[in-house]
Parts: C-alpha cells; structure tokens; sequence
C-alpha cells in the first residue's frame, strides 16, 4: 500500500485529492497537513511513500519544506502539485530533488499514475516539461536572469512581483524586514533591475499571470 501525506493549506483541495485516491486499491491518503511546518513534523514523525506537496503555502513554502525533507528524509518521494503552470516553478523543484510536479489542472488518471511511478522510485514529468528539463541542463549559458537566483530569492521575487510589500513578505515567510530588504537588493542586482515596478514588469513579460 502507498501511504500518501497530502500538503495543502486548502481545505477544500484537500479533500478532493482525498475523494480521488479513496477510489485506488493501493493508496491511502495517511495524513494531511495544512503548512509546511506541520507537514515536516508529521514526516518526522512517521513514515510516508509519497508527500504530495502545494508550492504557496502560508509560513514555509514548498520549496523551503523540499530543501527540510530531502536532507532529513531523502528516501520519502515528493510530488509537486501546484497551482502554477511549469514553466513558473517545476525546473527548479526537480533540481531541488522532486520526484515529479503536476498542475492541479491534471487529470484525476495521471496524478494517480504519478503517484504510482514515484513511489517505486521513477520521475514523473510531462513530455513539455521533459523536454524544457533537458534544454535548461543542456544549455545552462541560455538561462533567464531569474533562474540565477537562489530559491528564496526566487520565492521573495515572485511575492514582490504579486504586489505585497517588504513588510507583508517578512510576515509571511517568517523573516525580518531587514533580511527580506537584503533579499531584494540581490534580486535587483541579479536582474538588472531598480525597483519593484521593474519586478512587476519582469513578471509580466515572463508570462506569469499567477504570482
């Protein structure tokens, strides 16, 4: 039996994604957790196949609780399903050791498929996403500007870039004013870019409608 810790501050995701594995033979929903800091004390405390794992979550978020499990628990495999279309996040959690990533738009068949696959081990990846993985390792010299940038970067980037404020970011990633303004000075220089107006824009131009 694959035993799945579902990660989701969703209550209502949640309990869709339970009603899909419900109907499978051979996977059980052993847990939920509403943030990443519930979700890496329930892995400490018991052992799962799979975490299925949301990327915005309040407090940790999805890449910080990635970097926690695969250092603590590097056997557990991680599904990435996210609200956010692959080309916004799904490179940078398979180099950070995901398993596999899945938009929440996936149908019921595939995520239950991908579920299978890396509990006994294998990748779960789209042909286009497949096909963008091996471009971006074969070529690293044609990067984007913001794919330079350290994970928590990205994450403070893709906060500014949604219109909250230094202040707001620092509450919500469990930060300091201070150390969130150090964050954003290096993405400014990474960038080449002066001022928040300027991440927005970047944000558009990149195609990101959801931030």
């Amino acid at each position: 039996m694959i035993r799945v810790l579902i990660v989701d501050d969703h209550t209502i995701v949640r309990d869709g994604l339970k009603q899909i594995l419900d109907e499978t033979s051979d996977i059980v929903v052993a847990a939920e957790a509403q943030n990443g800091h519930e979700a890496i004390g329930k892995v400490r405390e018991d052992g799962y196949d799979v975490v299925l794992l949301d990327v915005a979550m309040p407090g940790l978020d999805g890449l910080s609780v990635m970097s926690v499990l695969k250092r603590e628990k590097p056997s557990v495999a991680v599904l990435i399903l996210s609200m956010y279309p692959e080309q916004q996040y799904a490179i940078r959690f398979l180099k950070a050791g995901a398993a596999g990533y899945l938009t929440k738009e996936s149908a019921s068949d595939e995520l239950i498929q991908a579920i299978r696959r890396v509990a006994q081990g294998g990748t779960y990846v789209t042909r286009s996403l497949a096909e963008k993985l091996a471009s971006s390792l074969a070529s690293p010299a044609d990067e984007q500007p913001h794919e330079t940038l350290s994970n928590r970067e990205y994450q403070v980037m893709r906060l500014i870039a949604s219109g909250k404020t230094v202040s707001q970011i620092a509450t919500e990633l469990s930060l300091s004013v201070k150390t969130v303004s150090t964050y954003r000075a290096r993405i400014l220089e990474k960038l080449k870019l002066s001022n928040n107006a300027d991440i927005m824009r970047y944000a558009i131009g990149q195609g990101w409608e959801q931030v």
